[in-house]
């Protein structure tokens, strides 16, 4: 296998395919990745949805309807947990586009954030100055539309974008990170033809007790799960699906999805869901019905 690497909207990317990919084709992918980080990136003052946050208005883009939608999904599912207009409550904790990890007072996110955006399938609006933050479904989003770029490139392809994957072909094994300590893992799952994205509160953390998985509802960090893992037949689904598990509502929206999902809480209990295909080596167990936080 021939292997990509490239640093692209704050991760490391690993392209792996039978055969190295030619100048035209990563050009392709170039240029689709810098689209979707101009249109959508909160960290870029010349971005389209940094620019919604300061003057509201429009922000047009292929990507709205398609992960509007799935925030509409997901805040229905969680009752108002993940909600695209958190923005604000991470820059409150330091999360912020300078990154000064400087924490100050909590915020809430607008829980009527759909009576302040409208959206269309290729446009989404706001009645006034709005910051949306897409980390729920962003960077799946992505790895799909680079799959869709890489889709007429023969044999095997497996996508990884910092640990969000998408596998084309021959099946592979993957690792689930342990979410405090990063050389052991809880399981191992078997790849093939389908996505598995993970979230964990380890990753993009700072100060004393600080993360990036907030709650919407309180603008705080979760503290009852430590890290998600799911599979679906497409990468958005499955990222979206990681951060609804880190709350109630979140194993039931799976279900109804048709994916399956591993979640490790802050004590280091195991679940799964009853179809999981995952070799867990803690003693993982199935969730019972309408278990969450």
């Amino acid at each position: 296998m021939a292997i990509w690497r490239f640093e692209a909207i704050g991760t490391h990317w690993e392209v792996e395919t039978t055969d190295p990919l030619g100048d035209a084709v990563r050009a392709e992918v170039a240029a689709e990745v810098e689209r979707f980080d101009r249109e959508w990136s909160r960290f870029r003052q010349d971005s389209d949805v940094t620019r919604l946050g300061r003057e509201g208005g429009d922000l047009v883009s292929t990507d709205a309807g398609v992960m509007l939608d799935a925030y509409r999904a997901l805040s229905a599912a969680t009752a108002g947990a993940v909600n695209p207009l958190v923005a604000d409550s991470l820059s409150a904790l330091g999360y912020d586009a300078d990154y000064t990890l400087v924490a100050g007072d909590p915020v809430r996110a607008p829980a009527a954030w759909e009576e302040q955006l409208s959206w269309t399938a290729t446009q989404v609006a706001a009645s006034e100055p709005a910051l949306l933050d897409v980390g729920a479904v962003g960077k799946g989003r992505l790895v799909d539309l680079v799959s869709d770029v890489l889709a007429s490139i023969p044999g095997d392809v497996v996508i990884d974008a910092g640990g969000d994957m998408r596998v084309r072909g021959e099946a592979v094994r993957v690792g689930l990170e342990h979410p405090y300590d990063p050389q052991k893992a809880i399981g191992v799952v078997e790849l093939q033809d389908r996505a598995l994205c993970a979230s964990a509160v380890n990753r993009r953390s700072w100060g004393s007790g600080l993360h990036h998985v907030l709650d919407a509802r309180t603008g705080l960090p979760v503290r009852t799960w430590a890290a998600t893992w799911a599979l679906a037949p497409d990468a958005m689904t499955a990222d979206a699906l990681a951060s609804a598990l880190f709350f109630d509502g979140g194993p039931a929206l799976a279900e109804t999805w048709g994916a399956e999902w591993v979640r490790m809480s802050t004590d280091g209990r195991v679940q799964r869901s009853p179809g999981c295909p995952a070799e867990l080596f803690l003693g993982g167990r199935a969730a019972p019905p309408g278990s969450g936080n």
